[in-house]
């Protein structure tokens, strides 16, 4: 395709669309991608992407995956869409499931939803309904700062506050934010977790890695000690597994990595392999239990138009299918193993600081004069050289990451570790 219709299609896009997260008096032109294949996107010149950031972290598998179009496509020519109030579908019941099976033990029910906000509203609700139908005064809710659990009220309410929310701070909620855990804060995180705990209906968090604050880790074990506290202090507990669900921590999910088990968790995200948008939110049975009356008025009044819609459950199903295979594992595997192996060479370059990686995701700062920042202007500096190689990567201000899809060879890898090192030392030129 000729640069005309490239440009024209540019052009036609800032003349009717507004895009997420964009400044779009300043933003660039858009790039027209007009078709994807495994880790690759192909813009309207024929020039191909590494897609290292899988797409904002959904895109599993590759894009285009054939198996996933294949059963998505004999899905749409079945059943496309039914209202799940009142009826129900073969794809919905067998991804419910096949889901359960690989979750926590206590983790029964499953809440369809659209996204992975959603799925946090809907968590949100179930726990501050589920102590007003018991008859209890709990609405605090408790949260770690830095947090991120979506965009819309609920989820920014419980997200740390920052310039994203500030303008709509009178009209979010009060939260009760804590740091993450480590060893020297767990016991003060205690003490005041035991002062509020009478009046908390829940904890959310981001388990391992808080994303959008940076790729933020913590330790397994400090979490751990924390959600057994408040287990004796009866406060649910949602684990927010939106990003780190479906194999991106080194194993299927980021529960996999802890011994306590939370009451709600939610999903979205690499849920259906990056094909099709979903959410769902999953539950113990004892909460599932207290919206089970004789009294209407108990009942969760939430859903969404396309809640367990049968193309989004179909594509689901076949992702986690991939997901499961031999195969897939070992990706995951050799993913984490080549980012460790490459996190230690990148420790000692005196550029860059706070090296981290936790399974297939790995993150470092570049240093500059400004701090650490979403803002840092560095970032669309660093975005436009990697671009310019013919690799994909959105870095959080000077924070730079990588979270592949599984189907990244090991040569594909080596290429974008090769040219971080080399954009590293353009910066010196």
């Amino acid at each position: 395709m000729n640069t005309s219709i490239q440009s024209l299609l540019a052009e036609r896009d800032k003349t009717v669309n507004w895009h997420p997260y964009t400044q779009m008096k300043t933003a660039g032109d858009v790039i027209p991608i007009i078709k994807g294949k495994g880790v690759y996107l192909y813009d309207d010149e024929g020039k191909k992407y590494i897609d290292a950031v899988s797409s904002w972290w959904v895109t599993l598998h590759g894009h285009a995956h054939p198996y996933i179009a294949k059963r998505v496509f004999e899905q749409l020519n079945t059943l496309e869409q039914v209202i799940f109030a009142g009826f129900t579908h073969e794809p919905a019941v067998q991804l419910s499931e096949n889901l359960l099976k690989l979750l926590p033990d206590n983790q029964k029910k499953v809440f369809y939803s659209d996204n992975g906000s959603t799925a946090v509203e809907s968590a949100l609700k179930m726990c501050i309904q589920y102590a007003y139908n018991l008859g209890k005064e709990k609405t605090k809710i408790l949260a770690f700062r830095n947090a991120y659990h979506g965009d819309t009220f609920g989820a920014m309410s419980v997200s740390g506050r920052s310039v994203w929310t500030k303008p709509f701070g009178s009209m979010l909620f009060e939260v009760i934010f804590i740091d993450t855990p480590n060893a020297e804060n767990l016991e003060s995180l205690k003490l005041q977790i035991k002062d509020l705990a009478e009046e908390t209906a829940c904890f959310i968090y981001e388990p391992l890695v808080q994303g959008a604050a940076g790729m933020l880790m913590y330790e397994a074990e400090h979490l751990d000690e924390l959600m057994k506290f408040c287990r004796s202090k009866e406060i649910l507990m949602i684990q927010d597994e939106v990003f780190t669900g479906f194999g991106r921590t080194g194993k299927l999910f980021a529960a996999n990595h802890l011994t306590e088990m939370p009451d709600i968790m939610c999903f979205s995200k690499g849920l259906t392999g990056g094909t099709m948008p979903m959410g769902i939110t999953t539950c113990s049975q004892d909460i599932f239990n207290a919206f089970l009356s004789d009294d209407k008025y108990k009942t969760l009044f939430h859903g969404h138009s396309f809640t367990a819609n049968p193309l989004a459950c179909k594509a689901a199903l076949a992702s986690m299918e991939l997901l499961l295979q031999e195969e897939t594992l070992a990706a995951i595997d050799r993913i984490s193993r080549q980012h460790s192996d490459f996190a230690k060479i990148l420790s000692a370059y005196t550029d860059v600081e706070n090296v981290r990686q936790t399974g297939t995701i790995l993150a470092f700062e570049y240093k500059t004069d400004q701090n650490t920042s979403y803002f840092n202007e560095i970032g669309k500096i660093l975005y436009d050289k990697f671009l310019q190689r013919g690799i994909i990567m959105r870095p959080l201000g000077n924070v730079m990451y990588l979270v592949p899809p599984y189907c990244i060879t090991a040569e594909e890898l080596d290429f974008i570790y090769r040219n971080i090192f080399e954009v590293l030392e353009s910066f010196k030129n």
